[in-house]
Parts: C-alpha cells; structure tokens; sequence
C-alpha cells in the first residue's frame, strides 16, 4: 500500500485502492475487469484510467465515499483520539519551521479542513486561521493559487508553492496566469523517484529536500 500511496490525490481514493489490491489477490471476491493480472506497477502508471472504471463497476460515487471516508475518521477521533493521533506524524523539523515561520502560511490541501487543523494543533502545536487554510471542496489548487495572488497584501510579494504532486505542478505550469509562482516538489513526499527525476528536468520546478523546506520556512 505505501508503494501505492503516490497515486491517492483524496483519502477517499484510500478505500478503492484497498478493494482493488484484495480483487487482486482474491478472484473470490472479483467484481472489477481490470483486477486480473493487474500489477502495482500498472497501478502506478495508470491509476487515473483504472479509478473512474472500478467506480463504475462497483456502482461507487464520489462523494458519497468522501462522507464515507470523513464518517469513519469522525467515529475514530470521538471513539479513541489518542489512538487516532498516534497514528499519524509530522516530517522531523516540520513543527518548528512551522511555528518560527518569517512569511504568510497557507494551506492548501485536498484533506478535509477539520482533520488538517486538528493534526497542526495537536502534531506542531500551531493554529492556522481558517482564512488561510483551504481543504477539500475549496476547489481545485490551480483556482486556489489565482485567487492567493490577486489578494491586495500579496502583491510584488514573491510567491512559492510547495507540493508533492508532480500532476498538480504541471497543471499549475498549463496556467500563464501563474507564471509568477516559485514552484516545489518535495522529494520526501508521496511521490516515485521516476516522477522526481522528471521533474528535475522542468525548468519552472525546483526539487525540495525537507532540511530545506524548514530552513526557508524560518
């Protein structure tokens, strides 16, 4: 699964990952075309053809799986929170970078807004207002990063976005309108090594160690 983990761009995606490698590995309970010989290196090269057929296949919906996914980390968080929160981390030297952060801190995230604040509260220790904080349903990051920059006290400021999604930073690049964007991809993040050397070769990417990124954070 942490092989796969570079292809879920929302937790949702989480539960049609898992049914898929079971299909895989279980002919008993294949209902999916695609389960039989598929192979995680195919996964990983094709996930966004394979995604919208599974979901066909098993008659799944969208957002009914995001309610799904949030039900279950609700339950959890009320039933057990300190197990909830031993479950995840932060990158070593994240928290401090974060609260000793110079410049204007947003985030921008396909997570749910309430999980994220919950982890930076409770994980780092730091309280991002809710204006500056931008989780699922605030629309695609491309939007998000247009409507950043046409705010009245960022302008002649120098602007950089951080990201572990190769796709996202080339959907970012496809928009003239965000030329002026420094732009990151992390190498400790969920991404592959194929997708880091790629971008290597992208003149408009910078590749970003984490000693890094918590060195231009402070």
């Amino acid at each position: 699964m942490h092989t796969l983990r570079p292809v879920i761009e929302t937790g949702y995606e989480t539960l049609l990952l898992v049914r898929l490698l079971l299909e895989m590995r279980l002919p008993s309970l294949r209902k999916s075309s695609v389960a039989e010989g598929l192979t995680v290196e195919e996964i990983l090269e094709n996930w966004l053809k394979i995604k919208p057929v599974i979901m066909e296949e098993w008659s799944e919906n969208r957002e009914a799986l995001i309610e799904l996914s949030g039900k279950v980390r609700d339950e959890w968080m009320d039933t057990d929170f300190t197990t909830w929160i031993g479950a995840n981390r932060l990158y070593p030297g994240v928290s401090d970078a974060l609260k000793l952060a110079s410049s204007r801190i947003y985030i921008v995230t396909s997570n749910q807004s309430r999980f994220v604040e919950t982890l930076l509260r409770e994980l780092a220790g730091v309280t991002i207002p809710p204006d500056r904080l931008y989780g699922l349903g605030a629309g695609p990051k491309v939007n998000v990063l247009k409507q950043l920059q046409k705010k009245p006290e960022h302008q002649g400021l120098r602007l950089h976005f951080v990201e572990d999604r190769l796709a996202t930073l080339k959907n970012v690049i496809k928009e003239p309108e965000l030329d002026g964007w420094n732009l990151y991809l992390v190498d400790w993040g969920y991404n592959t090594q194929k997708e880091r050397a790629e971008a290597a070769s992208m003149p408009r990417i910078q590749l970003l160690q984490l000693s890094n990124f918590c060195t231009k954070l402070k």
